[in-house]
């Protein structure tokens, strides 16, 4: 998906004359992330203690769902402050060496933070695909390999980011301090951001939920091929149970990557626009705003919306949160 750094907010647009910036309109933004900010921070805390607080959660799909839940934690720690602070003072408030520190590290943070996750849901889909049509064969994505795995999203996302922490850089002083990033600055005129974004949209989007579409099709025509057996035996009766499991985890598992591609692509639409359509800064209206605003929102929201689609479409995850709280009010031996 579009990294959050190579959007249109990090350009110093032309302001328009709309209730955009209106006391109000702060005020509803305001709350809208704060919302966001405790129901994904009380959300992802919740799935990072029931899989690691109950044994009998932890196995490799839900490790997987636990590090998108840590990456996810991420942007209301980084991305977050920033973002109120914005809408409020308008420039970069730290200067000097930590406020350099803090403009590299915020951005690139934010951005490992979506790479993470796009990777976890590649390999949660190669766990199901193992799982559901190699039934017999050892999985791909094994208890053993799984840490190697988890370790491996963040050693890539971080990678493929470094460059941020040579093109970030302070502009300016006082209120008119910012964080920008400085790209033909950095490596020259010949280089090009629009090229960089490409290959990280093929890389990191396009490829991965082309992979995942066959995947999960795959699956999906293995499961409607399987039929429930019948009778009454011990070996049918587990089948089943097994049937009825792949089934309600895979409802789960395509509710979090459809959330992921709609909650990111009005973002992807806005940083296409920018660099392919518009050769500069667009005259804008209110209607753009309001809608860089909605892209904006609805790519962060996706940090708060993928606890909650745990919760709403696995029994297990709900039962865990019933165990975890009943351990914590001193009712189990867990």
């Amino acid at each position: 998906m579009a990294n959050v750094s190579t959007t249109p907010s990090n350009a110093t647009l032309p302001s328009a004359d709309c209730s955009v910036y209106s006391t109000a309109d702060k005020i509803g933004k305001t709350f809208a992330y704060c919302v966001i900010i405790v129901v994904s921070l009380t959300g992802n805390f919740l799935i990072g203690a029931i899989v690691i607080g109950i044994k009998s959660r932890r196995r490799t799909i839900n490790y997987l769902i636990l590090n998108m839940a840590m990456s996810d934690l991420i942007l209301p720690l980084f991305a977050f402050p920033r973002i109120l602070t914005e809408s409020y003072v308008g420039y970069w408030l730290i200067a000097g060496d930590f406020g350099l520190a803090l403009c590299k590290l915020v951005y690139f943070m934010q951005d490992v933070s979506i790479t993470v996750s796009i990777q976890s849901l590649v390999l949660i889909a190669v766990d199901r695909f193992g799982a559901v049509v190699f039934l017999f064969r050892p999985p791909v994505v094994s208890a053993r390999l799984c840490p190697f795995f988890i370790l491996a999203t963040w050693i890539v996302a971080m990678a493929i980011y470094t460059p941020y922490f040579f093109v970030r850089k302070l502009e300016g002083s006082g209120e008119n301090l910012a964080c920008r990033q400085m790209w033909k600055e950095t490596f020259g005129e010949s280089s090009s951001l629009e090229s960089y974004y490409v290959a990280l949209f093929l890389v990191f989007a396009l490829i991965p939920f082309a992979l995942m579409t066959i995947l999960y099709s795959i699956i999906i025509v293995k499961l409607r091929a399987q039929k429930i057996p019948g009778g009454e035996s011990v070996s049918s009766k587990e089948r089943e149970k097994r049937m009825k499991r792949d089934r309600s985890v895979l409802k789960m598992v395509l509710a979090i990557v459809l959330g992921f591609a709609l909650c990111w692509a009005p973002l992807n639409i806005l940083a296409f626009l920018k660099f392919f359509v518009w050769e500069e800064n667009p005259k804008l209206s209110c209607g753009f705003l309001h809608f860089t605003f909605f892209a904006k929102f609805m790519a962060y929201a996706n940090c708060a919306i993928n606890p909650c689609i745990c919760f709403i479409f696995s029994g297990n995850y709900r039962e865990g949160l019933k165990s975890l709280f009943g351990c914590c009010s001193g009712k189990c031996n867990c």
